[in-house]
């Protein structure tokens, strides 16, 4: 029985250090920053290989970043594209210029972190169709959309403490998204 337990705490230990390392993987693979979302699918398929007891590796996380970036390039633009169009409607919000700028800013934000955690999701399920992964995040699980914006609260904030906390935070994120489609079952 302590052998059990002792592996127990083990085992959570190298999930969490091999959390930490895809998040090292995942910033060297996001550096183009257009193939952020191809990264975290990458890093997402390699701990889900992880925790299935499969071969995970280096080789396996570079190749998932390669196929992800083929399939889901558009998907990744359009994403950005989304983004930078927030980033526009809250530039414009704060220019002063027009009235309810506090209304627009608020939907900025809001809009904001629905499309980057819809986004986590949708890459987090990779390949599976972004629609109908953008329906669970929003419509069947927010639950676990709030999850995963309580992660990127944790990111932001161990990015803000010290900048090279933000690479095992975003191992951890992913190992997040992952955990929050397993326990719906995705």
């Amino acid at each position: 029985m302590v052998v059990r337990q002792r592996y127990a705490r083990y085992s959570r230990f190298a999930l969490f250090a091999e959390c930490m390392l895809t998040g090292a993987w995942l910033v060297v693979a996001a550096l183009p920053l257009v193939t952020l979302l191809p990264a975290f699918a990458a890093a997402c398929g390699h701990l889900r290989r992880y925790l299935d007891g499969e071969r995970a590796g280096w080789r396996e996380f570079a190749a998932g970043v390669v196929a992800a970036t083929r399939t889901g390039w558009r998907w990744s633009l359009a994403w950005w594209a989304g983004l930078g169009l927030l980033a526009f409607d809250w530039a414009v919000a704060g220019s002063g210029l027009l009235p309810g700028e506090r209304v627009m800013a608020a939907v900025s934000v809001v809009g904001g972190s629905a499309l980057v955690v819809v986004g986590l999701r949708a890459a987090a399920c990779w390949p599976q169709a972004p629609a109908a992964v953008a329906r669970r995040a929003v419509a069947s699980d927010p639950g676990g959309s709030m999850l995963l914006l309580g992660g990127l609260a944790v990111v932001a904030v161990a990015g803000w403490m010290l900048l090279p906390l933000a690479v095992p935070a975003l191992g951890c994120l992913a190992g997040a998204a992952v955990a929050v489609e397993r326990r719906i079952g995705g």
